[in-house]
């Protein structure tokens, strides 16, 4: 069986926080690189930063950030949350990726995907009209990196290479890739059907409007003739962990406000609040949003568990300027006390 595994991400948002106060980008950056430090630390498998390309976020060149985290830890695991790939150029993702791999000494990963802002389409010149193809054309390129040092290629969306030799060379004989997928049935049976690692992005709801999308992938991977025992569903998602229920509601509610709020603006949406009596019922182990105690964060993992079969959990603790010591704080209860209930419960 794998084990379960835990990690903790940042989108790298630099929002006002809950009482208006805001950071600069250096802060931020220096911020993410301490978290990273601290999951680390704390025992944790993985560690993930997102890409955005706004002046209210801090990951435009993720990479470059996770190179500096590389030298900052020890064990962990790094990966992209997720890479844009429908907007990038697949080999300059690949080379930057590799040489991270080579400078964490074989402990990087990378989620691709299309994303949740649309803001790198208009930046790098890519119409949404092509929005399908541009990420089926440059996923496939990127998997005939994986394979082939010299590579010769044609496709639509970027000059062909011919006998184009793709350097460097990652320490592992393939950096490990996941799909990172929203809702769409069709991007679970991609996922399946290549035999890709599947990324769910989820932020809210019941897990059991999920279950048919796991179902899918999995489906999928079976009718194509992979092995399932070498694959792996992810969860992501907003999260957070105190002593108690109640503590957890009580300091993340109003940056979880403030962070929908922001973003609902931002869209031209109607204005963002919900209360505590509100969130309260979502700390129930039939509700996906990662909230509570540790006790109640693990009942939920398992009980997803039994819906996806998943064995990695990765939380966003840092949404709307939550202040760095409670998510050092969260990031210890997730490593010392979800952790082991969860681990212990898998291996009976």
């Amino acid at each position: 069986m794998k084990q379960f595994e835990f990690g903790v991400y940042s989108l790298g948002e630099r929002i006002p926080d809950a009482n208006g106060n805001s950071r600069t980008a250096q802060s931020r950056i220096e911020e993410i690189i301490q978290m990273a430090k601290m999951a680390d630390e704390a025992g944790l498998d993985i560690f993930g930063v997102g890409e955005h390309h706004r002046l209210d976020f801090v990951t435009s060149s993720y990479a470059m950030l996770l190179a500096a985290i590389a030298r900052e830890t020890k064990n962990i695991k790094l990966t992209s949350t997720l890479s844009v790939i429908s907007t990038a150029d697949p080999v300059r993702v690949y080379e930057d990726f590799a040489t991270l791999d080579l400078l964490s000494n074989g402990r990087t990963e990378i989620i691709l995907g299309r994303g949740a802002f649309l803001e790198s389409f208009s930046l790098f010149g890519a119409s949404l009209n092509d929005y399908n193809e541009l990420f089926e054309e440059k996923l496939n390129l990127f998997l005939k990196l994986q394979e082939q040092q010299v590579v010769s290629w044609q496709g639509n969306f970027r000059s062909p290479l011919r006998s184009a030799q793709i350097a460097p060379r990652p320490v592992q004989k393939k950096l490990p890739l996941w799909i990172g997928v929203g809702g769409t049935p069709a991007s679970a049976v991609r996922a399946g059907r290549l035999g890709l690692n599947m990324a769910l992005g989820l932020l809210g709801g019941r897990p059991e409007s999920v279950k048919p999308l796991a179902d899918l992938y999995w489906e999928a991977a079976r009718e194509a003739g992979h092995d399932v025992s070498k694959l792996k569903i992810s969860v992501t998602g907003h999260s957070y962990i105190a002593k108690t229920g109640e503590q957890a509601i009580t300091e993340f509610l109003p940056h979880y406000n403030q962070y929908f709020h922001y973003f609902s603006k931002d869209r031209g949406y109607p204005h963002y609040h919900t209360s505590a009596e509100q969130l309260t019922p979502q700390r129930a182990p039939g509700q996906i949003l990662a909230v509570g105690s540790a006790e109640e964060l693990a009942e939920k993992i398992l009980y997803q568990h039994e819906l996806f079969g998943h064995s990695r959990f990765m939380g966003q603790f840092d949404m709307g300027g939550q202040p760095l010591a409670r998510v050092e704080k969260a990031i210890d209860l997730l490593a010392n006390k979800v952790t082991p209930i969860v681990r212990r419960a898998l291996s009976k």
